[in-house]
């Protein structure tokens, strides 16, 4: 089985404390879906808001994301799949705020020697 990241975009600054009732109950809902799939969601992370954010490039350091985006990266977890169809159906299920969105990356494994 393969390892797909499922990575999570908000309408900028994507700050989750700012997740009222309703979105603690699509995730609640979110979670017994995937349970009831057998999927293991591996390693789930909330990212604070892109105004924490520091971006280094060529060696200088500037406040923010590197580009002016109305979408974040706000979060992300793992999951093992047998396909990226598969990795993808588990992202359908996933609930973004209105303009947010996912996306599905196959973890990339070195080729064997």
């Amino acid at each position: 089985m393969a390892q797909y990241a499922i990575l999570l975009y908000s309408p900028a600054p994507a700050d989750p404390m700012d997740m009222g009732p309703e979105d603690m109950e699509a995730h609640e809902v979110f979670q017994k879906e995937v349970s009831e799939r057998n999927i293991e969601i591996l390693n789930p992370q909330a990212l604070t808001p892109s105004t924490d954010a520091r971006a280094v490039k060529d060696g200088t350091v500037t406040d923010g994301t590197f580009v002016e985006a109305k979408e974040v990266l706000a979060g992300f977890f793992f999951v093992e799949a047998d396909s990226v169809d598969e990795a993808t159906e588990i992202a359908k299920l996933v609930p973004t705020k209105k303009g947010g969105g996912v996306e599905v990356r196959p973890v990339f494994v070195p080729p064997s020697e």
